[in-house]
Formats: C-alpha cells, sequence, structure tokens
C-alpha cells in the first residue's frame, strides 16, 4: 500500500493505492465502494483534488492518468517521464499537476490542454515525494534520494530553494501557514523554517528503522509519522514530544488522517489496511446523564418483617475476588506480586504474600515477575525476604525466592546503597540461621547421646531386679 489520500468533502472517502489498482473506501465500509483498475503495471500516488471530484495517479509505465471520481476511464493522461512516475499532486489553483519521477525530474502539467508547462531536472536520484503550498498556488515542494528537499515556484526555470535533509527523504509535508516544512528521511523527522531560508529547527529521532510517510491534523497541532518500525508516533507541533504512539503488525508505507480527525488509516508491507476510529464522546455525555435511582429504591423492603407462615429463601453470597486472585485468573504475574508486596498484606497476613510467590513458582513465571523491578521494588521485596526468610514455615519458598533475586540483580550490585544494605541484611539473617541450626544440631547430638545413655541404664536396672526375683522365688520354695 504505497499512498492512502483522504478525499477533502463529505462523506470523506479514501483512496488506497496498491498494486495496479486504485481502491476508493467509505468510512466505515470493508470492501471498495468503487476501483480504478486501467493500469498495465503498478500504480503510485493516488491523490484527490482539493474539491474531492478528481483524482490523479502515476504508473510504473511513465504515464500519469487523471480521474474523474464518478467515471471509471481516465479523462487525461500525460506522459512524458520516462521512468515510473511516484509523486504527483495538484496545485491549489486546480488546474495545474505536478510530478516526480525516477528519472530525476519534475514536471508541470496543464490540466485543460494535457500537455507539459515545464520540466524540472535540478535532482539527481529518485524524486519520491512532495507537496503543494496551499498559501501560494504557484509553490510546491519535492523530496528526493539525493538527499535534497526543493522549493519549486512554477513562474521560474530552476528552485527558489535547496534543503539539505542529509538521508534519502521519504516524505514531505508543509504546515497550513506555508512557514515550516516537515522531511522525513532515515531515522529522523526534520522541521524547517522556509521564511528563514530553509533554517532547522528541530530535528527528531524517535524512530528505530526509516520513517516513510508523515500526516498532520486538521489544526496543525499534531504531527504523525510512520516507519519501517511498526510504529505511529505522534508529536505535538508546539513542543516536538511523542505524545502517542500506535503498534502495528508489519513495517508501515503509507499514512492518512480523516480531515475532522476521526479516522487514522495506515497502510502496511504486507498489503493489510489498518482502519481506526475514534470513540464518539457522546455517549459518555448520555452516561453521565443518566438519571440514578431514588434513595426509597435501595432501602425498599429492608424493615419488612417475615410472618411465621413465610417461607424465608437465603440469597447466596457472592463470593468476591481479592485483587490478587483476579490478576493471578487473568495471568498477570508481575502485578499479583507487587498487589501482594503493599504494606499492610506483607504486615499483617505476610502468608498471603509467601502463598502467592509459592503459586506463581509453581507455574514457573516467579522469575519474570521478580525481574524488571527498580530500586525501590527490590528494596522492598528483600525488606521482606530478610526479615521472614527465618520462620520455619516460609523459609521452603523464601530461600527459593532470595535465590533467584540474587541471581537476577547481581549484576546491578554497587549501584544503589539502599539495594546493597539488603543484600547485606539478608546474608546476616541467613548467616545468623545457620548458626542457630548447626548450635541445634550440636544440642541434638547431645540430648541424643544423653537420652541413649538413660535407656542402658533402665535396661540394666531391669536386668538385676528380674535376676534378685528369681533367687528369692528359688529359696522359698526350699524352705
Amino acid at each position: 500500500v504505497n499512498k492512502i489520500d483522504f478525499s477533502p468533502v463529505p462523506p470523506y472517502n479514501y483512496a488506497v493505492t496498491a498494486s495496479s489498482r486504485i481502491h476508493i473506501y467509505g468510512r466505515y465500509s470493508q470492501e471498495p465502494i468503487k476501483t480504478f483498475s486501467r493500469f498495465r503495471d503498478a500504480a503510485y500516488g493516488a491523490t484527490y483534488r482539493d474539491d474531492g471530484q478528481l483524482l490523479v495517479a502515476g504508473s510504473e509505465d511513465s504515464s500519469i492518468r487523471l480521474f474523474d471520481v464518478s467515471g471509471r476511464a481516465p479523462l487525461r493522461q500525460f506522459d512524458g517521464h520516462t521512468k515510473p512516475v511516484h509523486l504527483v499532486g495538484f496545485l491549489s489553483d486546480k488546474y495545474r499537476i505536478f510530478s516526480g519521477g525516477d528519472d530525476y525530474s519534475t514536471n508541470l502539467w496543464d490540466i485543460p490542454s494535457a500537455t507539459e508547462i515545464v520540466s524540472y531536472g535540478e535532482h539527481t536520484d529518485y524524486v519520491r515525494c512532495g507537496c503543494a503550498s496551499k498559501v501560494n498556488a504557484d509553490v510546491f515542494i519535492t523530496g528526493s534520494y539525493d538527499h535534497t528537499v526543493k522549493l519549486f515556484d512554477a513562474r521560474t526555470k530552476s528552485s527558489v530553494m535547496t534543503i539539505e535533509h542529509g538521508h534519502p527523504v521519504e516524505s514531505v509535508l508543509l504546515f497550513p501557514s506555508g512557514g515550516l516544512l516537515v522531511s522525513a528521511g532515515g531515522r529522523y523527522v526534520k522541521v524547517w523554517d522556509v521564511l528563514k531560508g530553509g533554517q532547522l529547527l528541530v530535528s527528531l529521532k524517535n524512530h528505530h528503522k526509516t520513517v516513510t510517510c508523515l500526516c498532520l491534523n486538521s489544526s496543525g497541532q499534531r504531527l504523525l509519522s510512520g516507519s519501517l518500525d511498526r510504529h505511529v508516533k505522534i508529536y505535538s507541533t508546539t513542543s516536538y514530544k511523542v505524545v502517542h504512539s500506535f503498534n502495528y503488525a508489519t513495517s508501515i508505507l503509507s499514512l492518512a488522517l480523516s480531515p475532522e480527525d476521526e479516522t487514522i488509516v495506515v497502510g502496511m508491507t504486507n498489503g493489510v489496511i489498518n482502519v481506526k476510529h475514534r470513540k464518539p464522546e457522546e455517549r459518555n455525555e448520555k452516561s453521565e446523564k443518566k438519571r440514578q435511582p431514588a434513595y426509597r429504591t435501595y432501602v425498599k423492603g429492608r424493615t419488612y418483617m417475615p410472618k411465621q407462615e413465610d417461607f424465608c429463601v437465603s440469597k447466596p453470597v457472592k463470593r468476591v475476588l481479592r485483587k490478587y486472585d483476579k490478576l493471578l485468573k487473568s495471568f498477570e504475574s508481575s502485578k499479583a506480586l507487587d498487589a501482594v508486596l503493599e504494606p499492610p498484606i506483607m504486615l499483617h497476613t505476610p502468608e498471603v504474600t509467601v502463598a502467592v510467590m509459592q503459586e506463581l513458582h509453581r507455574r514457573g513465571t516467579l522469575r519474570s515477575a521478580l525481574a524488571g523491578r527498580d530500586e525501590k521494588q527490590v528494596n522492598l521485596l528483600l525488606t521482606f525476604v530478610a526479615r521472614r526468610v527465618i520462620e520455619p514455615r516460609f523459609t521452603p519458598v523464601l530461600v527459593t525466592v532470595a535465590d533467584m533475586i540474587t541471581d537476577i540483580y547481581q549484576p546491578v550490585v554497587g549501584q544503589s546503597a539502599i539495594v546493597d544494605k539488603q543484600f547485606l541484611k539478608l546474608q546476616e539473617a541467613i548467616g545468623k540461621e545457620i548458626d542457630y541450626q548447626e548450635e541445634l544440631l550440636e544440642v541434638l547430638g547431645m540430648m541424643d547421646t544423653l537420652f541413649a545413655t538413660f535407656t542402658e541404664k533402665r535396661d540394666t536396672c531391669l536386668g538385676e531386679n528380674k535376676s534378685n526375683g528369681l533367687t528369692e522365688t528359688v529359696e522359698t520354695n526350699k524352705n
């Protein structure tokens, strides 16, 4: 999908150029409502005129075709380029077309007579993008793979301004005022002041791969950029900070925003078009205005006393899951661990915290839940483990937790005094517990020895008593 362009007039249909066809889609239609397929080879850059009645497109066979939106066959065909034409557009007077091709030339055409007005050969590489000024009907801009952006005036024989972008230029656009120019190429989006002779105002490097398309909203307060890194970034044009970002399945080639900013359409390398609609705000207003039940509705029947012959049916009590149970149910391991590390739970019901840790370990997600935490969270974890690891009922689980924490955060030891202190406390607590266990084992060994001695003495005493009894019996019989 190499180009998406919205019609500037209602119902704001949009033209999608892909392969050898141009499809016209309605705002909410899943299938194209119209298709232009009079191309022998690939079609490029279909663009609407300001009145939404005409559509112009370039092609792989170097010709430019002009269509009436209500018809099917081309109204005009412009031949003059010698190589594929990727850039086409209307000047704001509506009667002239500008184009740029892979033959490095930029041409200006007259629509009524279908003739070439002027041809500029100043670029030294493919001309792939451009736009026309809405303020001046003679001014248009082109961007080329020779790393330059050129500003042309139809009244002159050569360009009036050249801007060096520094990378092959993939997309350019002018602000509605005509004073600022935005160019995209490589990983950079650059904003230039045209009125100051092409002075660079800001260079944005928020994408990881080549930026392929640019777009402005209707008020000019938001700038959108799409890239091969599968992201669409939205910048504020006052601070040029990223205020929002969209993530897509594959690399993005084209991007368009509807005139009233309600719909964003993205074309991707796999031939898929992604359409996002803004949620209408009227529903929220209706929900806020919804009338609330009267107070008597809530207290109705509360004071009723059952009679002797009444049969009372008990209402089943709905079981409400705790926050950590809901998170465990939805397999959000890290958030479930956060929920049981809150002070009230850790201090008053530590068995809950340990039980959740044990469940995460059983699921095999404990390591991922412990990883990726900041200094404050690691400090909280280590404090809990150091305090409770010596309790016999928690020891088996917390020893595993302590082992994982040490393994995960060993590379960052020495970077935080707070975390290092907690590691030392944990080491000290485990060291003391090991000493206690050794002393208890020694005491147990002593007690085993004592018990063994007492048992031998008791057996000996019983044997002597038995022999004495037998002797006495024998003597009595003799007597």
